[in-house]
């Protein structure tokens, strides 16, 4: 149930870095004094340092490096509210230190982001986007049998690495397609993954982005997957190597890759991945349906008004109640879940 308005409640400062969809922010405004950052673009690092001095509360994006540095910037900062599942982007051990209560938004976009991936799978093993540029291009002039012959997924095997909430509704959707799917797991070793890579014609991630699965798809793993197998990312860039994608793609042993997040966002214009045949991406949407987004937005702020009420976070990360509650006592930050996308 949301937070409910107090008629004596202190009105805190607080600083959204970015225009939100849906009413969430009205809620937001009834009880506190809120800064949004109106910009296309996040907010510099020297903007955002500026923005925070005076906060109590800050509702952040993924694109915003919430670390020690800005912390000790914002000394009247009490809770952080990430518009993500993910929140790699915020040094929660340095957090739980000073008393910040972190929190996230999970749930809202298991649906939506479980959808793009069955989306991006359908659309690279068609090839329909090459085949609306085909059409578009006034390439096409018969039907041929042996024109745009792609791969089907009735029966084939898929591989679910990080078996959170998305990966569990993408294997959920991947079995009504009569798929039979593969999991690795947190817990499961290196020599499991590479029989799970090397049995798999579509790989498939959802694992959160840390130092252990940073980098997880490289060019060692690449050749454990299956020769003419399908990588599809819906969670972090950064937990795959792009240039070792496009040399397996080259060489012919990857089958294609469709990417919704990549490593660097925006990926370069001049990137070699764009110019990879058998390449779909798209521009990190995997949350990006109305209502998804929306409820994302009631979920951060929802986080915000009970931690400056004193209150447990809706969908706390960590359990400190916030500076304001000064007989809170730090504890590490939960690594409960296996799911990190945004």
């Amino acid at each position: 149930m949301p937070p409910q308005q107090r008629a004596d409640a202190h009105r805190a400062r607080c600083v959204v870095t970015r225009m939100l969809p849906g009413t969430a922010l009205d809620r937001l405004r009834e009880r506190h004094d809120v800064l949004v950052w109106e910009g296309e673009l996040p907010p510099s690092r020297e903007a955002l340092v500026g923005l925070v001095r005076d906060a109590e509360g800050l509702l952040a994006l993924l694109t915003d490096r919430i670390d020690p540095e800005l912390m000790d910037a914002a000394p009247k900062l009490r809770a952080v509210s990430n518009y993500a599942v993910g929140f790699d982007n915020i040094d929660v051990a340095g957090a739980t230190a000073r008393g910040i209560a972190i929190g996230n938004t999970p749930d809202a976009l298991t649906d939506a982001t479980a959808e793009l991936t069955l989306a991006l799978l359908m659309a690279r093993a068609r090839g329909i986007v090459e085949g609306d540029a085909f059409v578009r291009s006034g390439a096409w002039r018969t039907w041929s049998p042996t024109a745009f012959l792609g791969a089907g997924l009735t029966g084939a095997t898929m591989a679910v690495i990080g078996p959170g909430r998305i990966g569990t509704a993408v294997a959920d959707r991947a079995r009504g397609l009569r798929m039979r799917v593969l999991v690795q797991g947190r817990q499961d070793s290196r020599e499991h993954l590479r029989a799970v890579l090397a049995e798999s014609d579509v790989v498939s991630l959802h694992c959160p982005l840390t130092p252990e699965t940073a980098l997880l798809i490289d060019g060692r793993t690449l050749a454990w997957m299956k020769p003419g197998a399908i990588l599809i990312n819906t969670s972090r860039g950064g937990l795959v190597d792009l240039d070792a994608v496009a040399d397996a793609l080259d060489a012919g042993r990857l089958g294609g890759a469709a990417l919704d997040t990549m490593d660097p966002e925006p990926v370069p214009l001049g990137h070699r991945i764009l110019s990879t045949p058998r390449v779909t991406v798209t521009p990190h949407i995997g949350s990006g349906t109305a209502a998804a987004r929306a409820a994302m937005a009631d979920a951060a702020v929802d986080n915000l008004l009970l931690a400056l009420d004193g209150e447990r976070m809706r969908f706390p990360v960590n359990t400190v109640a916030g500076r304001a509650n000064a007989s809170s006592t730090p504890v590490p930050p939960s690594t409960s879940s296996t799911d990190r996308p945004i």
